[in-house]
């Protein structure tokens, strides 16, 4: 487990437009030998084969494509067109339905086309998939046969975010921008950096398409609007021009100190465990989960980095509490072997209790029903 870096990314002055507040990420170098391009696919519902028999069906408006090469040279992005409004077809009177094969696949010697945000949307879902190893007494056949399948989760498009889209419309792009880092109600909704300023510049519009959490989705709704950060600088410091620039470069970068340590910091300074999914080049494309620590932010995400650890690419998506505390859940039960006995005792909770954390997870259907009517009753007595 490990901390998440933006190496080779500086934090610019953020732009707020009502609660939302972006926070650009600017290289100082971009990278010229890896490049992503968007491939728009003709239906937004999709469904991916990820093993025998494992479908993971979604709303999957695009995918990215990257493009690299072997010996450092740069590389543009590919299949860039310009279309006119009235070009597009009129859909169909129907659900358009697109199947993938594999979340991440090669599509040509040095191009990799992957699904993004899918890759870890999808390593939450298998999550322990599984389930029980051993046929404890507890567990109902289900469980044993199918383990957590069907497995769901929900979450909410970024135009179904109040104010996002306007504020990713008027925002202000920055020269050398590779990312940003959304905050709804200065909650932090999503990261995403990209390896090149033409990348980003392509790409910024994707953000509205992308999935965000239920408590990002519902601080869009009620939260106001944030307050902007102004810089101030003591008039009795500044004698020239120069002591004037120098004095907007130390708010510069004490404000993107503030951001990385405070506003970023739970997703900078939390542990991951990362799962490699690809190797291209030099680059490696991987996703991690959190350590589902309860009461605090958890992200899941996906990055690609090279062999000396700067990003090049990282997408990510805030889970919500109860979505954290199913991965809480699971964790603590895969740890102990799924027996429920020794599970209880690591969380510091009876039997019953952890029984009723279970069906209030929405797994309830994984224990024997004579079992669960058992813990109910031992909760009920236990209360009087």
């Amino acid at each position: 487990m490990t901390d998440l870096a933006l190496t080779g990314l500086v934090s610019r002055p953020a732009q707020a437009w009502g609660g939302v507040r972006l926070v650009p990420l600017v290289r100082a170098e971009p990278i010229e030998d890896l490049r992503l391009d968007a491939r728009l696919y003709d239906a937004e519902l999709g469904v991916v084969e990820v093993g025998p028999r494992t479908e993971y069906v979604s709303y999957i408006p695009h995918g990215f494509v990257a493009t690299w090469t072997d010996d450092g040279t740069p590389a543009s992005a590919y299949g860039t067109q310009l279309r006119g409004p009235g070009e597009r077809d009129r859909p169909p009177g129907r659900m358009p339905l697109r199947f993938h094969r594999r979340m991440a696949r090669r599509a040509d010697r040095n191009r990799l086309r992957f699904l993004p945000l899918h890759l870890a949307l999808e390593g939450y879902l298998a999550l322990h998939f599984g389930g029980p190893e051993i046929v404890w007494e507890e567990w109902s056949q289900r469980a044993v046969g199918h383990g957590l399948s069907p497995r769901a989760e929900e979450a909410y498009t970024g135009a179904q975010v109040g104010g996002l889209e306007d504020a990713l419309r008027v925002f202000e792009i920055h020269s050398g921008q590779c990312g940003v880092l959304v905050y709804v109600a200065d909650a932090l909704a999503a990261a995403f950096v990209v390896p090149h300023p033409d990348d980003y510049r392509a790409l910024h519009t994707t953000l509205v398409h992308d999935l965000y959490g239920e408590l990002i989705y519902h601080y869009a709704m009620f939260g106001g609007p944030v307050a902007d950060f102004h810089a101030r600088i003591e008039d009795a410091t500044v004698r020239s021009l120069a002591d004037l620039r120098a004095g907007a470069r130390r708010q510069r970068d004490e404000w993107a100190a503030f951001h990385d340590r405070v506003m970023a910091g739970a997703l900078l300074g939390g542990d991951h465990t990362y799962q490699r999914v690809y190797e291209m080049g030099g680059y490696r494309l991987s996703r991690f989960l959190p350590s589902f620590e309860r009461r605090r932010e958890n992200h899941i995400g996906e990055l690609i980095t090279d062999g000396a650890g700067r990003l090049a690419y990282l997408k990510t998506f805030r889970l919500s509490e109860n979505q954290v505390r199913r991965g809480h859940l699971l964790t603590g039960l895969a740890a102990t072997g799924w027996n429920l006995a020794d599970t209880a005792v690591a969380l510091g909770v009876t039997e019953p209790q952890l029984g009723l954390r279970i069906e209030a997870a929405g797994f309830g259907h994984l224990l024997r029903q004579d079992i669960l009517d058992h813990y109910r009753a031992r909760a009920r007595r236990d209360r009087r």
